[in-house]
């Protein structure tokens, strides 16, 4: 039987604002859509804590035995800085201001996105969707809406038109905001804008002509609103009518508000069953905040080349540190909080270390298989991490225990508490053993430059086609090698 059916599992769901138990559309199935990043900047602190905390979802829905559709985005366009409807595309401005196409500043901090979350470990999503690759899509939902009444056209833009919207719809249900004080609180439009009312969206805009980014519709040369194309991409691959989306709180409005009110204006129904939303990291008690400095990216972490920490911090450590709040708790960041994380980690691995070496006799003194449904009841109340950790030091002080001879364990508990502490922490917390990884790093080194001795005795015995064969099969490795002045290095 799959794992899912003996572990129930309660979601916190913004949209009710209460846990919920959770009950898939399709029994075994989940379909999952999270935002991702906007490409125009080196991902920063607060994004990485928001992707782990539902990496962390991903693989204990993995770990539950569920089929996962895991679909995160990619936004390449159409992300108007201060997230309003007028300005300028914030992919355009720093190409703009570096004099690059768009599409390099695309790649450029696309492939810095990826060999972050690498670093930290991360499960690739399932489907990783361009905003740019879903225009088609975009349009025609913009049709749609336009044909309900509720989209309408103004000078070559298309514009949401909430007031109508909300007269049979209630727009609002996730934020919790009420249509009338909205309005009562903005002031007039100064006629200068095509808006009917202030809170009108943009589903399409037109381009002006300096603007590089812009494809052709039946409305003008232009480009798709922000918050068109996650509607766009989640029906796309998850249906009309899908389990959960998720993404930062700040997303929550109107981001997400209006995800709702695309959705059930194109299809009539409400998209998701579970919204879900990861708090805020600060640093320091403060707002992380690049104009006042007191901001930190995570592969500085990593160099130790900041202000902020005393040294470098690995990326399962900076895993572990996050990862001991709850993802719907404000993380602070500071130096003793991640020194205090890294002491608690290590302490957790040399526990694990240790545990093969561990005798079992014929019974068990304490009783393991309570500690493991400890471990599900954390993570099955809406995947609550910091009382999963401590039940793993609990585990810990277990390992202990054995190791003074002060409680015994069987043969059947030792196998079942082994698997069970090593997947909570390496397959469900996506944690690495640093030292393993470590050895194992020094002996590919030794490997490695073995080769390189064999390579360097074969030319100099003239034997070029040995030493070209040792280069070339390293190479289809991903093992490059470089001859220099002072010998053969490589890079992987």
């Amino acid at each position: 039987m799959p794992l899912y059916t003996s572990q129930p599992l309660k979601i916190y769901n913004s949209l009710s604002g209460e846990k919920e138990n959770f009950k898939p559309i399709h029994e075994g199935n989940v379909g999952m859509y999270v935002c991702g990043p906007t490409v125009y900047s080196n991902v920063h602190l607060g994004n990485v804590r928001t992707f782990m905390s539902f990496d962390v979802i991903f693989r204990y829905f993995l770990h539950l035995d569920y089929k996962v559709r895991y679909v995160r985005n990619i936004t390449d366009v159409g992300h108007i800085v201060d997230d309003v409807d007028e300005g300028e595309d914030k992919i355009a401005k720093k190409a703009r201001l570096e004099q690059l196409e768009p599409m390099e500043v695309v790649q450029r901090y696309t492939v810095d996105f990826h060999d972050i979350l690498k670093a930290f470990n991360f499960l690739p999503p399932s489907i990783e969707p361009t905003a740019t690759g879903h225009i088609i899509e975009q349009i025609e939902i913009i049709k749609k809406i336009i044909d309900t009444g509720i989209g309408y056209v103004a000078n070559g833009s298309v514009y949401f038109d909430v007031v109508k919207y909300n007269e049979t719809n209630n727009y609002g249900i996730l934020s919790g905001r009420n249509i009338e004080d909205m309005l009562a609180n903005t002031r007039d439009l100064d006629g200068q804008s095509d808006k009917r009312n202030p809170q009108d969206f943009a589903l399409w805009k037109k381009a002006e002509p300096e603007h590089i980014m812009r494809w052709p519709s039946p409305w003008s040369d232009g480009f798709p609103g922000w918050h068109l194309e996650c509607t766009a991409m989640s029906t796309k691959y998850l249906g009309n009518h899908f389990d959960i989306h998720g993404g930062g709180m700040d997303l929550k409005f109107p981001h997400h508000e209006c995800e709702i009110a695309q959705n059930e204006a194109c299809t009539g129904q409400s998209p998701v069953n579970y919204w879900m939303h990861a708090n805020m990291l600060t640093l320091n008690g403060k707002k992380m905040a690049k104009s006042t400095g007191n901001n930190i990216l995570p592969g500085e972490i990593l160099s130790g080349d900041n202000t902020v920490l005393s040294k470098a911090f690995s990326a399962s450590v900076t895993r572990f540190f996050m990862l001991q709040a709850h993802y719907r708790s404000i993380l602070d960041f500071s130096d003793d909080a991640i020194t205090a994380a890294e002491k608690g980690y290590k302490r957790l691995m040399e526990a694990l270390d240790t545990l093969p070496a561990i005798s079992a006799g014929n019974v068990s003194s304490i009783d393991f298989n309570k500690w493991k449904q400890l471990c599900y009841d954390a993570m099955n109340d809406d995947f609550n991490t910091p009382i999963l950790i401590a039940q793993l030091f609990e585990g810990v002080r277990y390992i202990n225990l054995l190791k003074e001879g002060k409680e015994t364990i069987s043969i059947e508990d030792l196998k079942s508490f082994s698997t069970a502490i090593n997947a909570f922490v390496f397959d469900v917390l996506g944690l690495s053993d640093e030292k393993a990884a470590d050895s194992n790093n020094d002996k590919l080194e030794g490997v490695i430059n073995m080769l390189i001795g064999m390579r360097n005795q074969a030319r100099a015995d003239k034997n070029f086609a040995l030493s070209d064969q040792i280069r070339d099969q390293l190479i289809t490795l991903g093992i490059q090698l470089k001859d220099g002045k002072e010998g053969t290095s490589f890079s992987i």
